[in-house]
């Protein structure tokens, strides 16, 4: 199976990419700058320069025609202004999810956020409200996407443990934190998978071994979508 991330050179995408060229799949992570070249490659994937922000679903098209399956892992975190989101935060999600229906590839894999939600209300901090809500948009919108198998992660607050292989993964997890080392291992698993149920799904530190945990919600119905209101870490 061929994996495409976007977002490549992230903390969370490095561990995926290395999960998944362990076992010896081919990743593709694309990048927007020279410099982050040699991360990526040392991480097993192949590097692929282009702006996320700028570029065209078309253009992206083209890099996805030998992909099975992707994973959207790209985030500015915060915009440039209340109200203001960044485009890899809300347009670049729509233009790769885009690309992804022009090229056939169905299996589609969101980290998102805990706490995504188009009407989020978040007083303290209106750059974090104003990420939450970009994220929520485009969360709805690849999930009503009828031509893509569609995931939504949406982890809480990340730690940069080595990882305790337990996890929480469901519609509605609650409060806590992840090591980044588990959210990779989840997200390495499902971007493999056919499909989930539920297509939304919190991830927290718990009990159930990950295997366990994604294979719980592999395969089935989608059930209706709920946005959800706690805020947790982007990568």
């Amino acid at each position: 199976m061929s994996v495409v991330i976007a977002g490549g050179h992230g903390r969370i995408a490095l561990l995926v990419s290395r999960l998944l060229t362990d076992q010896s799949r081919s990743v593709t992570g694309i990048i927007r700058r020279p410099e982050q070249v040699a991360a990526v490659r040392a991480a097993g994937a192949r590097p692929l320069l282009l702006d996320l922000a700028t570029a065209t679903a078309e253009q992206l098209a083209e890099r996805l025609t030998d992909a099975r399956s992707v994973l959207f892992a790209a985030g500015a975190g915060l915009g440039d202004a209340p109200g203001k989101a960044n485009p890899v935060d809300h347009d670049a999600v729509l233009a790769f999810a885009d690309a992804a229906e022009l090229a056939g590839v169905r299996r589609f894999v969101m980290l998102s956020a805990m706490g995504a939600d188009p009407a989020e209300h978040y007083p303290a901090d209106p750059l974090v409200e104003t990420f939450l809500r970009a994220r929520g948009r485009a969360d709805e919108n690849l999930l009503s996407r009828a031509a893509l198998d569609c995931t939504v992660v949406r982890p809480s607050w990340f730690r940069d443990g080595p990882g305790t292989g337990l996890v929480e993964l469901a519609e509605h997890a609650g409060p806590g934190e992840i090591d980044r080392a588990d959210a990779a291992a989840v997200l390495a698993a499902l971007v493999t998978a056919p499909a989930t149920n539920p297509r939304v799904l919190e991830l927290i530190s718990g009990s159930t071994p990950i295997a366990d945990a994604v294979s719980r919600v592999v395969c089935g119905p989608p059930p209706a979508h709920r946005t959800i209101g706690a805020w947790g870490h982007r990568a």
